[in-house]
This record gives C-alpha cells, sequence and structure tokens, in this order.
C-alpha cells in the first residue's frame, strides 16, 4: 500500500478529475454513459427482476487503516455481491459512493479501483456511477449493488420449512483469525501456524472470495438462504426469525480450514468465537429434505464446497448449537452488532 505521506489524490483536483482517472475505466455499462451524468439509464431484459443491496464499510469498522489499497476495493464490493448470491442473483451493476479523507494519495485510489476491477473481471458487474466527497475521515465506502435474477426465482430469507436441511458454503472463522492476527501477530506461534497459514487467514480476512458463481445452486435449491456477513448463528437466527423457524446445528459439522483447525486444537475456547464473529461471506442455505442428495450431487459436480450443518426445527425450539455430546453450547453472543 502507498505510504499516505504521498501527494493527496484530491490536492488540485476536482471530483471530476478523480472520476475520469480512476472510476471511469472501470464503468464498461453503456447504461453508465461514461459517468459523464448525474444518472445511469437501465434496462432490465424481460422475464427479470432486479434486486438491490447496500453496504458501507468503514476504516476502523470494517477494514484497517493500513490494509492495501486494492484489498479495500476488492471487499467493499465482494460483501455487496454475497448478498446478491444469497438471492439466486448474478452481479449487474453497482454505485460506489466514496467520502475520502485528506490523505488518500493518488496510488491508494489505483490500487482501491484496481481490486474493484479484479471483481468486475471475475464476475461480470460494472460500475455505473455513485458519487465522490471530500470527508474529515474517517473514509468511507459505500456500494449499492443490483443483480438479476429470473422473474419470481429470487431466493429470500423467508421459506425455510421444519426438516429442511442446513447448508454453508465455504469455511467459517477465517476472517476473524485473520484479523486476530493483524492485530496480535504473536498468536501465530501460539497457534502453531505457519507463515503460510497466517497469509491464508488475513487473506480471508481481506479479500472474501466473490461467491457468485454459487447463484445458481442457491436459485435451484434453497428454499430459504442468508449470507454469512454477521456470524453464522447470528445469521442463521435471521433467516429463523424472518421464516417462523428454529434450527439445531451441529458444531462438530461446521467447516474449519486446515490452518483454523489448527488454532482450535490449541484454543478450543476458540469455537463459539469463530462461529459467531461474521466476515466469512458463505451463504447458508435451507434445502429440503427431498432435494438434499441432488442438491450435494449438483454442488460436488460444480466443485462448489457445501457442508451440511444441521437442520430447521419448529420455531418453539428456538436455535440450539449442540456439542459432540448433543449438549447445548453456551454463546455469549451468537454474532457481530454494531451497536
Amino acid at each position: 500500500m502507498a505510504k499516505r505521506t504521498e501527494r493527496t489524490a484530491t490536492k488540485g483536483a476536482d471530483e471530476f478529475d478523480i472520476i475520469a482517472r480512476y472510476f471511469a475505466p472501470l464503468a464498461k455499462d453503456t447504461a453508465a454513459l461514461g459517468l459523464r451524468d448525474d444518472a445511469a439509464v437501465l434496462m432490465v431484459s424481460e422475464g427479470h427482476e432486479l434486486v438491490a443491496t447496500c453496504d458501507t464499510i468503514v476504516e476502523g469498522v470494517h477494514f484497517l487503516k493500513d490494509d492495501p489499497a486494492d484489498s479495500i476495493g476488492h471487499k467493499a464490493l465482494a460483501v455487496n455481491l454475497s448478498d446478491l448470491t444469497a438471492k439466486g442473483s448474478r452481479g449487474y451493476v453497482y454505485l460506489l459512493s466514496l467520502a475520502l479523507p485528506p490523505d488518500v494519495s493518488p496510488a491508494w485510489l489505483e490500487g482501491f479501483a484496481s481490486g474493484l476491477r479484479d471483481i468486475q473481471d471475475r464476475t461480470g458487474i460494472s460500475l455505473i456511477g455513485g458519487d465522490t466527497t471530500a470527508s474529515p475521515g474517517p473514509l468511507t465506502i459505500t456500494i449499492a449493488a443490483l443483480g438479476l435474477v429470473s422473474h419470481d426465482h429470487a431466493v429470500m430469507r423467508l421459506g425455510a420449512k421444519p426438516g429442511d436441511r442446513l447448508y454453508v458454503s465455504g469455511t467459517i472463522g477465517d476472517a476473524c483469525l485473520g484479523l486476530r492476527l493483524l492485530r496480535e501477530p504473536g498468536l501465530a506461534p501460539s497457534w502453531a501456524l505457519t507463515k503460510n497459514d497466517v497469509a491464508f487467514l488475513v487473506e480471508a480476512y481481506r479479500r472474501p472470495g466473490p461467491n457468485n458463481d454459487l447463484a445458481v445452486l442457491v436459485r435451484n435449491f434453497a428454499q430459504a438462504a442468508i449470507d454469512v456477513s454477521d456470524g453464522l448463528i447470528g445469521d442463521i437466527e435471521k433467516l429463523c426469525n424472518v421464516s417462523h423457524v428454529g434450527a439445531r446445528i451441529e458444531a462438530a459439522r461446521v467447516p474449519f480450514s486446515a490452518a483454523a483447525r489448527k488454532a482450535l486444537a490449541r484454543e478450543p475456547g476458540l469455537l463459539p468465537v469463530l462461529i459467531t464473529a461474521g466476515d466469512d461471506y458463505g451463504v447458508v442455505m435451507a434445502v429440503s429434505e427431498r432435494s438434499a442428495a441432488d442438491f450435494e450431487s449438483e454442488a460436488g459436480a460444480k466443485g462448489a464446497a457445501f457442508t451440511l450443518i444441521g437442520e430447521v426445527v419448529p420455531a418453539g425450539e428456538g436455535i440450539a448449537v449442540l456439542d459432540g455430546e448433543g449438549q447445548a453450547l453456551k454463546l455469549k453472543r451468537k454474532g457481530f452488532s454494531h451497536f
């Protein structure tokens, strides 16, 4: 990341210069009008619906001041795509709003735009507009993303039923451990982590994978779905509250990476933290029992890593997380909360 002692990007330049230099090259959709107008004009193909989501990330809350600029751009867009994926939607276009403090450099903006470009190239989503403003800080980034889904095929949190199987994509807790290691590098030897382990966990925090390729599986098999952003257990509870059901989750089935398993082996008390910390950006799906085998088969054929972690139960049974002996774990919290 470029040091912020360099010439600032905003000195001697207005917002139009910044937009033209760093962001107009990302506006590949003709609807963006080259970012030279006040609004974009969209045409949605017949038979499709728009899915809209919006996320703000703030320096010191969602990313660290010294995180590489490209990783911040990557994360800002990836977290929005995670929301779209959970709806079974593919990314279409997005709006970007930046509140830039005075110490942001041209090199930082170049890196930030590079992170956005990487996600665009991998997913096909495109920038169509937004806003840029000066701010005393902290750096604040808001993205509003639009996705497309076939008419009447969007997947909501509403729809889970008792007996449905609960699956989660990817692994849980890596980003939490990556953030801990950035703040406390001395933890690595106590968790018996190699340099590669540390790099993997930090990368999980800084650059969550754009999982939009999972949208087809969500659309074809999910009764209900939610992205895992605020903690696995807390997000399952949100889904269950909307669907008026409960859930039984087996902690022993929750998927952890090899690096996370090393940390857990050295510090078993991390388990409640990892399943409630957030920043995972996977997808939890409720899949009907009759469709479970077909779902597992198709997910396997696509190389998509989903793990069965529990089932949906009647609402009166609440949200239960069971240990290896079938006893309920006592959790101090179920997920991350801003307030």
